[in-house]
């Protein structure tokens, strides 16, 4: 079986456990946009976290909300906070899983049983911060999921192979700075596979990517079925 194609497929036949501990389909919860059309993100100073934080609170309040999901595929331009996004005269720019803005500290669950493949603080500023990619099995097709932006005790007493059941509490949402420097919020993302990396795999790709990272990365509200994000 071709994975990277049918995956997508595979997931829309199944059902799943909440990937964190609030009802994203709530009333609370809305759609943020973090495009270049978010004027009052274009005015803040992204390179200050707490400013930036503030921000996100002021899109949320704007919208009577206390939880802000969107980003897949998303053509971004606040990765310009941090140089470690720039690949040579591109920037990565599109993003390639779903960013729930949470409170820190909200714990996470794996959705379906689950192995860790691997798990590290990627702690430069504006990466991943503490991260943990998980291995599943469905219809005989391996993939994962990537949940980055977590707090440092998460990582405490994993272990490669370690196996998770299916609504397994893995991780919490990690505060600044120790998130990778960004306003709290978990990156959930799906990977049909993992190409020899560990502990990271690309959250973010240029524009010229799309199409393969679109086949790579399919849409991870397949699994968490928000009514507030498109499938």
């Amino acid at each position: 079986m071709d994975t990277t194609k049918n995956l997508s497929a595979i997931l829309g036949r199944h059902t799943f456990a909440p990937v964190l501990a609030t009802d994203l389909n709530a009333d609370a919860v809305c759609l943020l946009d973090f495009t270049a059309a978010n004027e009052l993100l274009q005015q803040t100073d992204l390179r200050d976290t707490a400013i930036f934080n503030d921000t996100v609170n002021q899109l949320l309040q704007a919208q009577n909300a206390t939880v802000g999901v969107g980003g897949y595929l998303e053509n971004r331009f606040i990765y310009s906070r941090s140089a470690h996004f720039d690949v040579a005269a591109e920037s990565r720019d599109l993003h390639l899983g779903v960013d729930v803005w949470i409170e820190a500290s909200t714990p996470v669950f794996t959705p379906l049983d689950a192995k860790v493949h691997s798990f590290q603080d990627n702690a430069n500023f504006g990466d991943y911060g503490p991260t943990i990619i998980l291995e599943h099995e469905l219809e005989g097709t391996t993939f994962y999921t990537l949940y980055g932006h977590l707090s440092r005790t998460s990582l405490a007493g994993l272990e490669v192979g370690k196996h998770f059941a299916k609504g397994d509490k893995i991780a919490e949402v990690g505060p600044y700075p120790e998130n990778g420097d960004w306003p709290p919020h978990l990156h959930f993302q799906v990977i049909s596979s993992m190409d020899e990396k560990y502990g990271d795999y690309p959250g973010v790709a240029t524009l010229a990517e799309k199409e393969k990272y679109k086949v790579l990365c399919p849409n991870p509200n397949l699994i968490l079925n928000c009514r507030h994000l498109p499938l």
